[in-house]
């Protein structure tokens, strides 16, 4: 009996131990089948996201010595085409611009972005001075993801952060793209200056295909008002965006010195009082291409390998195989254009305008291969295709390796995934199996309208004339009213004495009798065409209104087909 006791238990243990195995094994064949179904099922599946290209195409500019006197102006010439040849949704590419932020180089370590703003609470690798998100001027050419109205050529807008980064302003009514919704009034900041130009809430359109034509602007400092010791004290520097296109050349608006120095006042911080643009002069070191969102669409093959895919990029490429996309970077002192406003301010002679060259320093240019990622990955490869040049010493751009003299020279459009980095490839080395060659971008559509309040800065004073409707060549329908130049939006948050708001009135109309928009102000572009605005942006006081009146856009909304 003890014998088949001991063998009934041991065949037992052998029974049990043979049935776990056996489940082992049929547990793991059963996962590998389902692995094998899953690796099927996402072969050709494609997915997107918004992380498909990311980087700087930049180059440096050169200061010179005495640093501190060419610092009231900044200005060049931009090129403009279509860098997408479809109005793309969720795209968001930086055109060829630059920062402009104020000098605080004297402050190495007290902050200057105050506890409770954005930039503060939010970018602590920002400190410790925060002095690149305190305040910034960084309007130029572009796409942005917020625009409403997209057709396929860059806008022009002169965006700026007053107050590290916890708002932005555009125009004279609207940040830019992040709300369709005026800003409050007591956000304003933008003053419109010119009574021939619309300045819409989604930036400002071109005529046509553009093809590289350049846009020329400056940011200028001018003392349109004095400086004030008040609560709070405040310089006497509106920087003033000057144009010069084909059909339109001179200033467009200007940053209410206000705009910069209230934020001392608000988050009652002494330390910054004469600190921001308002008084300090500007610093730009140079500019760039900003990549930022960019679509894109991944997929695998039946190998498990990643392929991947954004839209179509391109370059313009001239008849001797170059990019150019910045020229004639140049800093201006305040005898460029400062002394001579103030002087006629002020009662003395007339100025033209014109941009005096003795107070001009044109700048050399340097440059460096640019980086890029997509969803974080390094791409590797793309200096194979193209790099960064400086031709001559103020011209920059790019420069194709196989030395296409094509209209347009384009950016790698596929990927293939290889560990950590991705490598650019052609259409023809994607596999069919992915179903990306045919994956088509979703195409922008007209978003909501930009709206005003019908009360507060808006109506009172309000209107004097009014309103008005024009159709641009975006597709949008613009309304606009005429507004006395001091009773525009923008100015009705400060409490300014009848004496100074008179003052400024009657300059205004000095400007807008004597500035003409078919005269330079920037000295010309050393080589190239100048870009065409679209020629519905360009208005006509009504009569009576030939001066001191400026043209406010109240609403733009999609047009009727």
């Amino acid at each position: 009996m003890q014998c088949e006791n001991f063998n009934w238990r041991y065949n037992l243990k052998y029974f049990l131990l043979f049935f776990i195995t056996f489940f082992i094994l049929l547990y793991s064949q059963y996962c590998e089948a389902q692995d094998d179904v899953t690796a099927k099922t996402e072969v050709g599946v494609v997915k997107s996201h918004d992380r498909g290209l990311h980087g700087y195409i930049s180059y440096n500019a050169e200061r010179p010595s005495s640093q501190s006197n060419f610092s009231y102006g900044m200005g060049f010439y931009s090129a403009v085409w279509p860098l997408i040849t479809k109005p793309i949704a969720d795209f968001q590419i930086g055109l060829a611009g630059a920062w402009v932020t104020p000098d605080n180089s004297d402050n190495k370590d007290k902050p200057l972005a105050p506890i409770g703003t954005l930039a503060r609470d939010n970018w602590p690798e920002r400190g410790p001075t925060w002095g690149s998100v305190f305040q910034t001027l960084e309007g130029g050419l572009g796409y942005w993801a917020g625009n409403r109205f997209r057709y396929g050529s860059p806008k022009f807008s002169m965006n700026g952060t007053p107050q590290c980064y916890d708002y932005e302003v555009g125009s004279p009514g609207w940040s830019f793209f992040y709300s369709s919704k005026a800003l409050p009034d007591n956000r304003l900041g933008i003053a419109q200056l010119s009574n021939r130009l619309l300045i819409p809430p989604d930036a400002l359109p071109f005529k046509d295909d553009p093809k590289g034509k350049f846009l020329g602007y400056t940011y200028m400092a001018l003392p349109f008002t004095e400086p004030t010791k008040g609560d709070p004290p405040t310089g006497d520097q509106s920087w003033t965006c000057f144009l010069n296109s084909a059909n339109f050349k001179g200033p467009i608006a200007y940053y209410i010195p206000e705009t910069w120095s209230k934020i001392g006042k608000l988050f009652n911080y002494e330390f910054i009082y004469g600190r921001g643009l308002d008084a300090r002069p500007g610093n730009m070191g140079g500019g760039a291409m900003e990549i930022n969102t960019v679509p894109c669409f991944e997929s695998q093959d039946e190998k498990g390998v990643t392929y991947s895919k954004i839209p179509l990029l391109q370059f313009p490429v001239d008849n001797q195989g170059r990019t150019l996309l910045v020229e004639d970077v140049v800093y201006y002192s305040k005898a460029a254009l400062y002394d001579a406003f103030k002087t006629w301010r002020d009662g003395g002679e007339s100025c033209s305008g014109k941009f005096d060259e003795k107070g001009a320093w044109k700048s050399k240019l340097t440059t460096r291969t640019p980086g890029f990622k997509q969803d974080g990955k390094k791409i590797t490869g793309v200096e194979k295709i193209f790099d960064t040049k400086v031709h001559g010493n103020n011209i920059w751009g790019l420069e194709w390796v196989d030395g296409t003299t094509d209209k347009f020279g384009n950016f790698p459009r596929y990927f293939r995934h290889e560990g950590d980095h991705l490598v650019p490839i052609s259409a023809s080395e994607v596999p069919d199996k992915t179903n990306l060659l045919d994956k088509e971008f979703k195409l922008a559509e007209p978003g909501e309208p930009f709206t005003s309040p019908d009360k507060g800065a808006w109506t009172n004073p309000g209107a004097a004339a009014g309103p008005f409707k024009v159709r641009l060549t975006d597709g949008s329908l613009v309304t606009y009213s005429w507004f006395r130049f001091v009773d525009q939006p923008s100015f009705q948050q400060y409490n300014w004495s009848k004496e100074k708001k008179e003052k400024l009135q009657a300059f205004v109309e000095k400007i807008h009798a004597e500035w003409f928009i078919d005269r330079d102000y920037m000295a010309p572009p050393s080589i190239g065409e100048l870009v065409t605005l679209d020629p519905a942006l360009l208005v006509t006081p009504p009569k009576g209104m030939e001066v001191g009146y400026v043209p406010i856009v109240t609403y733009q909304e999609a047009a009727p087909k």
